[in-house]
């Protein structure tokens, strides 16, 4: 039965395959067609008889619903050291390309550079002249204009191990092309993150197919690298794959929102017992997640906890994940369509529109969203093709979780700096190294960076914030138009001349007068800012500012709730108690997330209406009370599913 199967695929994938080559001119001369990954590879003779027409290769794609790359035959490319004269010939200098690298396994050669414009050239231009001198295919990647460590290595690494992508993607290409049979229903189990924040993950399954979409960690037990496989309490930190009954060789496709640890932290744990396939995000996700699972395991280590996951299986995580821009419609079954789009919410966060079946069924899943402003991004998406159910993030969805005004939030921030400053006093601003730090940083810039209202004290940034920023950087297309602008024309407010970059010892910091201090550790869990808080909380003088959302027992929840002495380990390990006697300051207003009346906004706006919605990535109250108020408003049937709920959705 398995070999009548496998045969048949086969078959179907010739047809498939015979149907795009008969949309081709006789001139066209194919040397091969290959599945890789989601796409389709044209390796052509003489890659000019088709990049002269710029409609041939659009019209098939938009025929067979697929996007469709065309490479030249390996035998007809330029020798690497010919082509990397001719390219640096028809580049212009001012361009600033930082690396030139030949990929033989995939026919293309990779450009980096600080000015990507110049190297695409006008319309494309420069683009199809390297084509169609050197036979190889560019691929122009952005140079971040702040120092990185993360991106470099990332782009090696691609580059190093390319033979092992081309067979991953050419084995992923042939389980998804096969023989489309009609699925008869479709069920959503609730793994994490349903009536809590943290760990979130949602189990969609077909009789054909199993996704997962996102794999995350809940952030207090998880730092402390708690044993997945054992019966502990704290595995509250992990979702519930091993009550899912199926195997992880079962999942077919792992779907990331964005890059935070509660979505992303248990994905390489997957890959540690034995996953082997792909994992979808946006290009930004892939890097930040690359930044924030290294520091995971550098944080459980300083905590003497035990790993989950190591390195190599981080590493293991990213030669597996597939890409995708927004609005890009991408097959990751043989019957489910995905589709990102902008959430709002951190660089390359989305919301995901999956098309399952043949018009059979239509979900929207927000992983966690921004309807409302934010100095860095466009408002969270509202128009998809059909929504049949919405799953929808609810943090800030109880009924008196509505934030102020964000001018008055920005107001706010800004006295409480100046009156700590002015009392010769430090503010410690604990954040998130992704998202949160970079719209702090701009609204600091914009406030301070001019001369009538400098600060008189020093902004020092400290942990994985300069290294955040340095993504954002090669990703200006991600953030509002303004911003792009001001990278591209290298005026980042990332890299103002306000900021300081911590690098040596911290202590000169403690030593000497007023200061802004903004160090990553948004919850105060671990990570610079409770280093910072060891140092600063006993003086009265001193001011905690918290511009995030802090989950139900981290420390940082706690300081809020009037905590007034706490105990932290030391330098050495020992546990030291400390008296808070530094003011404690919650500024609402700069959170990521959409508060109620967002949220509520967001689903009057959302076209078209779904017929079911689930809320999901709030508190119990948070979740229960916007499903009610939705279900009273909207007259949409609306619940707050709990974790290891199975919903049958058709």
């Amino acid at each position: 039965m398995a070999e009548d199967k496998k045969e048949t695929d086969k078959q179907y994938q010739e047809e498939f395959f015979k149907k795009i080559i008969s949309m081709l001119p006789s001139n066209v001369e194919v040397v091969k067609l290959e599945f890789e990954g989601p796409d389709i590879v044209m390796y052509i003779k003489n890659v000019k008889d088709v990049y002269e027409n710029d409609y041939l290769i659009r019209n098939i794609a938009t025929t067979i619903k697929k996007k469709i790359i065309i490479r030249s035959d390996p035998n007809s490319l330029l020798d690497p050291e010919k082509a990397r004269e001719i390219i640096e010939k028809l580049i212009p200098a001012d361009a600033g390309i930082s690396n030139i690298r030949f990929i033989p396994e995939f026919s293309e050669v990779y450009i980096d550079a600080m000015k990507p414009g110049l190297v695409i050239g006008k319309e494309g231009n420069t683009l199809k002249a390297i084509i169609l001198q050197t036979s190889w295919l560019p691929k122009v990647l952005r140079t971040p204009t702040i120092a990185s460590n993360v991106i470099p290595s990332l782009r090696q690494m691609y580059f190093t191990e390319s033979n092992f992508r081309k067979k991953f993607l050419l084995g992923v290409g042939k389980s998804i092309n096969k023989v489309i049979t009609k699925s008869e229903w479709l069920k959503a189990t609730a793994l994490g993150g349903f009536q809590e924040v943290g760990r979130s993950s949602l189990l969609l399954e077909t009789p054909h197919s199993k996704i997962i979409i996102d794999c995350g960690l809940s952030p207090e037990p998880s730092v402390k690298g708690i044993d997945a496989n054992s019966n502990s309490n704290e595995n509250r930190a992990f979702p519930y794959l091993d009550s899912a009954n199926i195997s992880i060789n079962d999942i077919d496709a792992v779907v990331l929102t964005h890059a935070h640890m509660d979505h992303i932290g248990f994905t390489p744990y997957l890959f540690k017992y034995g996953y082997e396939g792909p994992v979808y995000c946006t290009p930004p996700t892939k890097d930040l997640a690359a930044l924030l699972l290294n520091d995971y395991i550098k944080l459980v280590q300083k905590n003497g906890g035990t790993l989950l996951y190591d390195e190599k299986d981080v590493r293991k995580m990213l030669m597996h994940t597939i890409t995708r821009e927004y609005n890009e419609v991408t097959n990751i079954t043989n019957e489910i369509k995905l589709t990102y789009h902008n959430a709002g919410h951190i660089l390359g966060s989305a919301t995901i529109h999956l098309h399952i079946g043949e018009g059979m069924y239509n979900l929207v899943h927000t992983g966690d969203m921004k309807y409302g402003f934010t100095r860095l991004f466009d408002p969270t998406v509202t128009k998809y093709p059909r929504i049949d159910t919405l799953f929808i993030e609810s943090t800030y969805g109880a009924s008196n979780s509505n934030t102020p005004n964000r001018h008055d939030a920005e107001t706010e921030l800004i006295n409480t700096i100046r009156n700590t400053i002015k009392n010769n006093g430090k503010v410690l601003i604990p954040l998130f190294a992704v998202g949160r730090s970079q719209e702090i940083m701009f609204v600091l810039e914009s406030f301070f960076g001019n001369d009538i209202n400098k600060l008189d004290a020093p902004i020092y940034l400290d942990g994985m914030i300069l290294e955040a920023s340095a993504i954002h950087t090669a990703y200006p297309e991600y953030l509002k138009e303004n911003i792009t602008n001001r990278i591209l024309s290298n005026r980042s407010p990332f890299e103002s001349e306000i900021f300081e970059v911590v690098k040596g010892e911290r202590e000169q910091i403690y030593e000497k007068g007023p200061a802004v201090i903004l160090a990553s550790g948004g919850m105060m869990n671990g990570g610079a800012s409770v280093d910072y808080f060891k140092n600063l909380s006993e003086d009265e003088k001193n001011t905690l500012i918290f511009v995030g959302y802090n989950s139900s027992n981290s420390l940082g929840r706690r300081l809020q709730n009037g905590l007034s002495e706490v105990a932290l380990s030391d330098d050495d390990g020992h546990l030291m108690s400390l008296k808070v006697k530094m003011g404690i300051k919650t500024v609402e207003g700069f959170s990521g997330h959409s508060d109620r009346k967002q949220l509520l906004n967001f689903i009057q706006d959302l076209k078209p209406r779904p017929k079911d919605i689930f809320t999901m990535h709030g508190e119990e109250q948070s979740c229960e009370n916007l499903a009610r108020s939705i279900n009273h408003i909207f007259h949409i049937n609306s619940r707050a599913p709990m974790n290891l709920d199975s919903i049958r959705l058709k």
